[in-house]
């Protein structure tokens, strides 16, 4: 086996325990920062009357559609 087949081979092993270790890595460092820990977050009364009218909107919408249809 000629020398440059041999280099291949070892840096085909040497990238594939690097990727190894990245996984390692990438797995522990999403258990040390816990953000279920942070609580839930709280929405500003705008927001929630927005999201009402929006969704009030919607509704009204569709109930004009489906009155239509009958």
């Amino acid at each position: 086996m000629d020398i440059i087949a041999q280099l291949k081979i070892e840096r085909d092993k040497a990238a594939q325990q690097v990727n190894a270790l990245n996984m390692a890595i990438a797995a522990l460092s999403g258990t040390t920062t816990s953000k279920g820990s942070q609580g839930r977050r709280t929405m500003s009364a705008a927001a929630r009357g927005r999201i009402s009218a929006a969704q009030k909107a919607r509704w009204a919408r569709w109930a004009r559609w489906r009155a239509a249809q009958k």
